[in-house]
């Protein structure tokens, strides 16, 4: 039931993988964590973890390679160019990705709903907001959502738009505003190692403030930043919010 599509992208210039696992169900993107590829999530064991969910027919787990993700920890790109791809990675996955995804679900419609960890968090998150219209609502478990903190406090074009934490509070009254309040956001973090509880908080409170539903859940200090508690948390939140 896993199949890997690859191909070149114009947007992001260099080649771009999607896995998909499952043969029918509610279609669910699950991001890599920063510097992961599209089969990370299988490698620690994520795709396990909902394992019933896809062999039951309840959904159909897709990941994509995190090349954003990737030159974030590559110090030696400039940090112009860092942002400008974080940008077009959201491009990508909304103009090639989705389409990609709607096709094999044989819907072009179908809504799509996002999932991530740590860096991944970031990018579900980002996605519904951006483009509501397409993304159905998101689980973020242990989110890193200001990435200012790797440029040194640098803000360009290219990474405001990219980042909710920024655009959304100037984001006005109109067609992407009305469409994501009809969407849901749900923030699951730790206080255990490695975590940072207050950006979790903080985007909560951003949402909370333009009218998007989201909830916060702590999973407390005996947990931390790390993949075992993603997979105690994601199949939990997938029968949830499914």
């Amino acid at each position: 039931m896993k199949e890997l599509w690859h191909w070149h992208s114009s947007r992001l210039q260099c080649g771009a993988t999607v896995a998909r696992w499952g043969h029918f169900g509610a279609p669910v993107l699950l991001f890599p964590t920063a510097g992961g590829d599209a089969e990370e999530v299988e490698r620690f064991e994520l795709v396990a973890s909902v394992w019933p969910l896809i062999e039951d027919g309840w959904i159909k787990l897709y990941s994509v390679d995190s090349v954003a993700g990737q030159a974030w920890l590559n110090q030696s790109l400039a940090v112009g160019h860092k942002c400008w791809l974080q940008n077009r990675y959201h491009e990508f996955v909304r103009e090639e990705v989705v389409p990609a995804i709607r096709n094999d679900c044989r819907t072009p419609d179908i809504e799509i709903a996002v999932v991530g960890a740590s860096l991944g968090a970031y990018n579900a998150v980002a996605s519904v907001c951006r483009f509501p219209d397409v993304f159905r609502w998101a689980l973020a478990m242990s989110g890193t959502y200001d990435l200012t903190r790797f440029t040194d406090g640098h803000l360009d074009d290219d990474l405001y738009f990219s980042s909710p934490l920024h655009f959304l509070p100037s984001l006005e009254a109109g067609s992407q505003l009305d469409a994501l309040r009809r969407r849901f956001v749900l923030l699951a973090f730790v206080q255990g190692r490695w975590e940072d509880p207050g950006e979790s908080w903080r985007m909560a409170h951003i949402l909370g403030d333009k009218g998007v539903p989201n909830r916060v859940d702590s999973w407390g200090p005996q947990y931390d930043h790390d993949w075992p508690v993603w997979r105690e948390m994601l199949p939990r939140y997938l029968e949830e919010l499914l």
